[in-house]
């Protein structure tokens, strides 16, 4: 039983979940009336006259490494794990990525294009997808009710193209430009073939590179302009692939250059339809005015971001407290420059989730996609053995599955916050409350409330003439639904 809302005629009709510290998750809560003896009553006010971003989705990433570690666990626990981030019932995933050629999140390095001078990629073959890969994007269909759009990035084109002739690092020769711009409408078309949509792609993950560590191919922005305008674009829709092309694809720090070469005018605009963003310049800061420069740049263009996760890090099994507590580091712990080490302090892994998709959904991005789906308990498998952490963790030899508080967390946002949903104005008054709000087609309004502080709190939400007082505890977020 839901405590009712509907006994006066000034009460919003409301149902409230909440995932927190002292062991709710994403649980549906009987009784939210709050202590009325409290002092403080933070009042909330939604207004959904004052429309901002349109929703494109929220979700995970297909990798080699998770789709074959289902691949290990027994068929009851593979399915648990597909509906539990797929089905309407579950966090019902709308927008999802993959990756082209192999990255650090595979089993080992392959490229579709393995032989040399091959110009016109005669011998273009996703084979290498076809065991684990394409099987888990296919359950995950099936899975779905809804539909999910699936975007797809390149970590490095074959060695063979580059400057360097490495997995690692260097520039993608010129003269491979319109191979390269070939071996993405390939791809479509080799997917197509398995029964699986390409929405979009990102040009390419990390064009600033990645320390040098494992896949990765550079470009400056200009290059990267110049190859979407010139070569990228005019492929895809000489092929009639009616495919989203977003740029960039790295950390918010440096965004205004990328979003300053792709707008520039309306020649190189033109084939961009938005901007890939990631988080680890510092999953503590949100870097709200590169969001909003992006957007003022071109506000109908998409601001996804598109790459999330703990990293460096060993996941801590079957803990659910250690999600919650400020002892998590991520690679700048270690290894940012000093200057930037206050970027990168110890942080809880719920609230690093909680904070940045508020953020960045109050400062225009209209998308958030974790990392790996699944990894295991020693945070892979990952050819160069760097660790992170998932939503979701296995161990295949005893086929146990471990759902984190980051799998809840996750699915207060894309569970109830759908595509083509609109962010709406919301008015707060405690600055330690952290608070977003969008309406969705069918009317009802999605509210979720983050408090990172201990001691609970009570909220007074408003929506014109009717309210509601809402209790939270302390280290909690729910999602409120607003019913008409």
């Amino acid at each position: 039983m839901i405590l009712s809302c509907q006994n006066t005629q000034d009460k919003l009709n409301v149902e409230v979940y909440e995932t927190s510290a002292s062991g709710n998750s994403l649980t549906k809560l009987v009784d939210f009336s709050s202590d009325e003896n409290q002092e403080e009553i933070i009042q909330v006010n939604l207004f959904p006259a004052q429309k901002k971003q349109t929703i494109t989705g929220f979700g995970g990433a297909f990798t080699e490494s998770s789709a074959y570690l289902l691949n290990r666990l027994t068929k009851d626990k593979r399915d648990t794990i597909i509906q539990a981030y797929f089905s309407s019932e579950g966090a019902n995933y709308s927008l999802t990525r993959t990756h082209m050629n192999s990255c650090d999140f595979s089993i080992s390095q392959y490229s579709y294009s393995p032989v040399e001078d091959d110009v016109n990629l005669e011998h273009f073959s996703i084979k290498e997808d076809k065991d684990d890969l394409i099987p888990m994007i296919k359950d995950a269909m099936k899975a779905s009710t809804d539909g999910f759009k699936i975007f797809a990035s390149p970590w490095t084109a074959a060695p063979w193209m580059k400057d360097n002739n490495k997995w690692v690092g260097g520039k993608l020769f010129p003269k491979y430009y319109d191979t390269w711009a070939l071996f993405f409408s390939k791809y479509v078309d080799a997917y197509k073939a398995e029964g699986i949509d390409i929405w979009g792609f990102t040009v390419e993950n990390e064009p600033l590179g990645n320390g040098n560590n494992w896949e990765s191919m550079h470009y400056s922005p200009d290059e990267m302009t110049n190859f979407v305008q010139n070569h990228l674009g005019p492929k895809l829709e000489a092929d009639g692939h009616q495919v989203k092309i977003l740029g960039y694809d790295q950390n918010r720090e440096h965004l205004k250059e990328w979003i300053d070469s792709q707008y520039k005018n309306e020649a190189a605009s033109k084939y961009f339809d938005g901007t890939a963003i990631h988080w680890y310049a510092s999953t503590y800061e949100i870097f709200p005015e590169e969001l909003q420069y992006a957007h003022q740049k071109a506000p109908n263009k998409y601001l996804i971001q598109t790459e999330a996760c703990v990293d460096s890090q060993v996941p801590v099994w079957k803990d659910d407290s250690w999600y919650w507590k400020k002892e998590a580091t991520d690679w700048g712990w270690d290894w940012a420059p000093e200057k930037d080490k206050y970027l990168h302090p110890k942080y809880a892994p719920v609230n690093r989730y909680a904070r940045d998709i508020i953020g960045c959904l109050n400062n225009y991005v209209d998308g958030w996609v974790d990392w790996n789906m699944v990894l295991d308990t020693k945070g892979g498998p990952n050819w160069f053995k760097n660790w992170c952490v998932a939503p979701v963790i296995v161990n295949p030899e005893t086929d146990e599955v471990y759902f984190t508080p980051l799998f809840y967390t996750l699915s207060h946002f894309s569970k109830f916050i759908r595509p083509e949903a609109k962010v709406i104005e919301v008015e707060n008054t405690d600055k330690d409350l952290l608070i977003t709000a969008a309406e969705n087609l069918d009317g009802t309004i999605a509210v979720v409330v983050f408090n990172e502080k201990e001691n609970p709190k009570t909220i007074q939400l408003s929506l014109g003439e009717k309210n509601i007082k809402i209790a939270i505890q302390g280290q909690a977020i729910q999602t409120i639904v607003v019913k008409k």
